[in-house]
Parts: structure tokens; sequence; C-alpha cells
């Protein structure tokens, strides 16, 4: 069965008119050729990307991790490309107080077996002390290695909220890439997803027609109460945490004082 055009009946005030199937695909095709040129763009900016000039590093800086102080270069498990995400860090927060998107992020990148078979090696490295970020890791349900990069200098350590891309060859270490802001969106897989729908992510900056819901502030969706209702309030947490046996509200500031 299909519906008549823009019947008064059946179109959605405010909304994108309602068609047959063949002029949707005519919209749809029109709409292919632009998405073909941002995809052929893409490609030439990895064709770039590729040919960035290198950072040559010590690969003997020392980071953190669950066996104490290892060598960076052992980050990439005999392998000779890394891709680590630096997860920003509040001092002394609680765990549902650390950084929201940086949440997010983590949490898409849990399992890393494609890139290892591709020979890629995976990390997260922070700044936080790291008595304070095995206690995160281990109330997140990360899988990934983390490590801490207190006091170490750039490339290593610096800047957080960053994806950042190494080549090993041999003993020798190169800084290759970095993005950060919405360069790590790629790392998150919801968003893309998010994109192809209809109501979009819901955030406030989008262009969205008429009558659409109306959208909130960026990170909106990334913590809830134990309901699904998305709130700072004091019983959010990150929204991953509800999927978890047993998980309970934390009675304490869930967003923290430090951030924006």
């Amino acid at each position: 069965m299909t519906t008549t055009p823009n019947n008064p009946t059946t179109a959605l005030p405010g909304r994108p008119p309602i068609v047959d199937l063949a002029t949707w695909q005519a919209a749809r095709d029109e709409l292919l050729v632009r998405e073909k040129a941002h995809t052929r763009e893409g490609d030439a900016i990895a064709t770039a990307r590729r040919r960035l000039p290198m950072v040559e590093f010590d690969g003997t800086v020392e980071v953190v991790g669950p066996d104490g102080p290892v060598p960076f270069l052992d980050l990439f498990q005999g392998r000779d490309e890394l891709v680590v995400y630096k997860h920003m860090w509040y001092d002394g927060a609680p765990h549902q107080g650390q950084c929201e998107g940086c949440t997010t992020t983590a949490w898409h990148l849990k399992d890393a077996v494609y890139l290892n078979a591709r020979g890629v090696s995976f990390a997260i490295l922070t700044t936080g002390p790291w008595d304070e970020v095995a206690s995160y890791v281990e109330f997140m349900g990360y899988t990934q290695p983390w490590y801490s990069v207190r006091d170490v200098d750039a490339p290593v350590g610096g800047p957080m909220g960053h994806l950042t891309c190494f080549l090993r060859d041999g003993d020798r270490v190169f800084l290759t890439y970095s993005t950060t802001g919405r360069g790590n969106e790629p790392a998150n897989g919801s968003f893309a997803l998010l994109d192809m729908t209809p109501y979009g992510r819901g955030e406030t900056w989008e262009d969205n027609p008429e009558g659409w819901p109306e959208g909130r502030g960026p990170c909106w969706y990334w913590r809830s109460d134990a309901n699904g209702n998305a709130t700072w309030g004091p019983t959010s947490r990150p929204v991953a945490q509800w999927t978890r046996p047993g998980a309970t509200s934390v009675e304490t500031l869930g967003r923290h004082d430090h951030h924006h």
C-alpha cells in the first residue's frame, strides 16, 4: 500500500514530505552523488595522511601499566603500528565523573582484534595516577590495555583527548598522525549510525526539519540514571555501566566540578 503524497491525512506537520517509493529513490540517488564525492575526498585525505612527515622520539620512555613501568615500545606488542587513544583525566573525580566524551570513545574501542589482524596494536593512555586509573578501568569494564603517562612528555604524553598513531622500525619509534575533537569520531561507530537515522544525534547544533524532536547539548545521551533518563544528577553514570549486572546508583556528583 502506498499513501498519496502530502495527503493531509498522512502528512506530518513541518516534517519531510511523504512520497511513493520511486520518488524517494530518486531523492536518495541524488544524495548518493554527494555521498560518493564525500567518500572520494575522504580517500584523498587519507592518501595525504599516509604521506605526512614523521617525528622520531625515544621509545624507551616509560609508561605505567598493571605490571608497573614499561617502555613505550612494549605497547606495540611486537607489531609495527600502534594506535592510542589519549583519555582525559580529572584527578580525584568519582569514576562516573570522568570525561563523558573519552568514556564513550574508549567503550567503542573495547576490542581491537581486527586492528591486531592488520598488524596494528591499540592502547589507551591517560594522565591519571595509576591507582585511580586501575580502579576506573575495573569500574567501566574496559578490556584494552591502559597506561598512565603522568609527567611524560609529548608525543607519548602531552594533551589528552587525541587519537594518535605511531610507527615502529625495530627500536626506532615515530609519531605519524594525531587528531582530536570531531577528528576522533571514526573511533565511535554510534555517531556514524546515528547520522543515518531520521532524528540524527539529537544534539542542538544539528540542522533538523521543523517539528523534529528538540535537540539537546552534546553528550546528553552519554550518561543516564538507572531508568535510562539522560541526566547529570547525582545518580548518573556512563550509559555502558547500566548494562553490567548489579549496577547501582553512585550517590556522588555525576559530573566533575572542573568540567566545562
